[in-house]
């Protein structure tokens, strides 16, 4: 009895065992029944704009349980065909990545229906220091002069995306600034109008936005008295108000002198008769001459507000 324990304790020991194989086979035969269909994928990272060849791809399972929209599952179908987007390496290839049939490649067959590709000239201003990455969206700014010919700087066009830096249209790798002579922008037929017109009237900036902004900024452009702001009126100084001096004091008039004004005195009734014969006497002797009456001389005399006339004595002779 005491040579069976060893023996119990390895006969149990092997029928575990076989127990655990035959469940991991199980297991195994199980994940093997797993439905999967063919899929055509990308041996090597592909950039936008790459014509396929039988080089570049590959058939593998792909698991039915993780669908794919409009996948192939032959090669033969997507030879010579253009992608209008970048695939990494192991992704499918599906119709949604692929330009319509036709497309000759190169950056054409990114381009989609009723859009246009423009390049405007920039540098490491203009370019926002080499930021402006294809994928990225941009505003395009123009500084000119307004109908008063004065400076004013505008954005002109929002949301446009930036089809490649240079003849690099490379969405993949480090996203690294790229400082270049030129940058070719995704925009609409009247959008290329407005840069080309931009350009030839003033010089344009791109103005980096942020990918998830959608939204769109009505502005009226600034000036330079935006800058500066109105012009401040100087306030008129105070002037000080001039002296008057209180007129001074007339003099006291001085007692009223009286004013002698010679008059002449009305005849005495003895004189008028004398006039009267001087004239009968004048008129016989030479027709037609009067002969002046003879006047006797007056004194009138103003003291103060009294006004008197007075008559001088005649002196003996």
């Amino acid at each position: 009895m005491k040579n069976a324990r060893p023996w119990l304790i390895i006969l149990t020991s092997v029928v575990v065992g076989a127990a655990a194989v035959v469940l991991a086979a199980r297991w195994v035969a199980q994940q093997a029944s797993v439905a999967t269909q063919k899929v055509v994928v990308a041996v090597r990272d592909l950039d936008v704009g790459t014509r396929l060849r039988p080089d570049m791809l590959q058939v593998v399972d792909w698991p039915s349980g993780a669908p794919l929209k409009e996948p192939y599952a032959e090669t033969d179908k997507v030879v010579d065909r253009v992608l209008n987007t970048q695939v990494l390496r192991g992704e499918p290839i599906v119709a949604s990545r692929l330009a319509a049939p036709g497309e000759k490649g190169g950056l054409s067959a990114v381009l989609e229906e009723g859009r246009r590709a423009i390049t405007v000239k920039v540098n490491e201003i203009v370019g926002v220091a080499g930021f402006a990455l294809p994928g990225n969206y941009v505003d395009v700014m123009v500084n000119t002069a307004d109908d008063a010919n004065k400076a004013v700087s505008k954005i002109v066009l929002e949301r446009i995306l930036v089809l490649a830096v240079a003849q690099d249209t490379s969405q993949a790798g480090e996203a690294k600034p790229r400082v270049v002579s030129a940058v070719t922008l995704e925009v609409t037929p009247e959008q290329a109008e407005k840069i080309d017109l931009a350009r030839s009237v003033g010089s344009l900036s791109l103005v980096l936005r942020s990918q998830a902004d959608k939204g769109s900024a009505a502005t009226v452009g600034a000036r330079k008295m935006d800058l500066f702001g109105p012009a401040e009126k100087i306030p008129p100084q105070p002037v000080a108000a001039a002296k008057v001096e209180p007129p001074a004091a007339a003099p006291s008039a001085a007692p009223a002198r009286p004013r002698v004004v010679t008059a002449a005195r009305k005849p005495t009734p003895a004189a008028r008769r004398a006039q009267q014969a001087a004239a009968i006497s004048g008129a016989a002797a030479a027709p037609g001459a009067a002969a002046p009456a003879p006047k006797r001389a007056s004194v009138e005399v103003i003291r103060g507000m009294k006004r008197t006339v007075e008559e001088p004595e005649e002196s003996p002779l």
